[in-house]
């Protein structure tokens, strides 16, 4: 099955589905691997990855496919110049950047063919990475797991805000709380060219997470995770005794280096690598109530096609 539009174009990919980056989840080869060769955009997440770690993984994913792929590079970790000297090396197909400006990597990407994605929260990033020049535009939506904006604007407002915003002069993907074919059809309808898949993918057995991590988003509600650290890089968390100590902290007003050191205490990877699904940091979105088997990626890439296809088809025609 293809389903074509500029985000498919741009990135000459069969369907507008893309596995999130996610730290530790998509800091591997497998995850990635496996959603490009099933058609989607499969994501290899840096933040986390030593430099040998990293490289390896390109290459293993460069040898596995000849279809494209995307690192996801988050331009404030430490040893970024490092990171974008190998991937400029390596000749990555896409680049997905975040949290930071696209100055700092552009011009020596395109320089060499590397489609280039800023991810944005709001309007106002979003025109001014369009007119900077990248090639498209993540949009992060309040529902999304991992740092949402810190307004929580629902991706259904936001992404329409900033299609208006910028008039179709760039292809755009929705990202936050999709989790199926039928979010697909929703994202495209708001204007995007693609969804973005996080959460959904973290129940695959290929996502890099403790079985108890995957077990804790396969049994969350949609009502079940939590924003805590607002002023110190929030984050949407699936509830534990971590976030709910943090409520606690932020409901008394407990002042922000008290909140600081609790926030810095827990990790994610105390959740995604060592188990710890108590006190560690198990980020995940919204859509982890609409998410329910563990299934592998190519299938959940599989399924998000199908079901959207059954959705379009079922869709309301308008008569006259």
């Amino acid at each position: 099955m293809r389903i074509e539009t500029n985000v498919t174009r741009l990135l000459g990919i069969d369907l507008p589905i893309l596995q999130a980056g996610m730290s530790w989840a998509s800091s591997c080869t497998a995850l990635p691997l496996a959603v490009s060769r099933a058609g989607g955009l499969g994501v290899l997440a840096a933040g986390p990855m030593y430099i040998e770690a990293l490289e390896q993984c390109i290459d293993e994913i460069q040898s596995g496919t000849d279809k494209p792929f995307a690192v996801n590079m988050p331009l404030y970790r430490k040893g970024a110049e490092e990171v974008l000297d190998l991937l400029e090396a390596k000749r990555i197909p896409v680049i997905i950047a975040s949290q930071g400006g696209p100055k700092k990597y552009l011009e020596r990407f395109k320089a060499i063919g590397t489609k280039c994605i800023h991810v944005v929260a709001g309007e106002e990033h979003a025109i001014k990475a369009m007119n900077a020049g990248v090639d498209g535009l993540v949009i992060v939506g309040g529902e999304a797991g991992g740092h949402p904006p810190p307004s929580l604007v629902s991706t259904l407002v936001l992404v329409r805000s900033v299609a208006k915003a910028t008039d179709g002069c760039i292809p755009l993907i929705a990202s936050g709380g999709f989790a199926d074919g039928r979010g697909l059809l929703a994202a495209l309808s708001l204007g995007a060219g693609a969804a973005n898949f996080g959460t959904r993918f973290m129940a695959t057995p290929e996502a890099n997470i403790s079985e108890g991590y995957k077990l804790a988003v396969l049994g969350a509600g949609v009502s079940d995770t939590r924003t805590v650290g607002g002023g110190l890089g929030m984050i949407r968390a699936i509830g534990n005794r971590f976030t709910d100590r943090m409520l606690d902290l932020e409901g008394r007003g407990v002042d922000i280096e008290t909140r600081k050191a609790v926030f810095l205490a827990s990790s994610l990877k105390m959740a995604a690598f060592d188990g710890d699904v108590v006190e560690g940091k198990m980020e995940a979105g919204q859509s982890s109530g609409l998410v329910d088997r563990l299934m592998p990626a190519a299938a959940v890439v599989a399924e998000i096609a199908s079901d959207y296809a059954r959705a379009l088809d079922a869709l309301p025609r308008a008569v006259a």
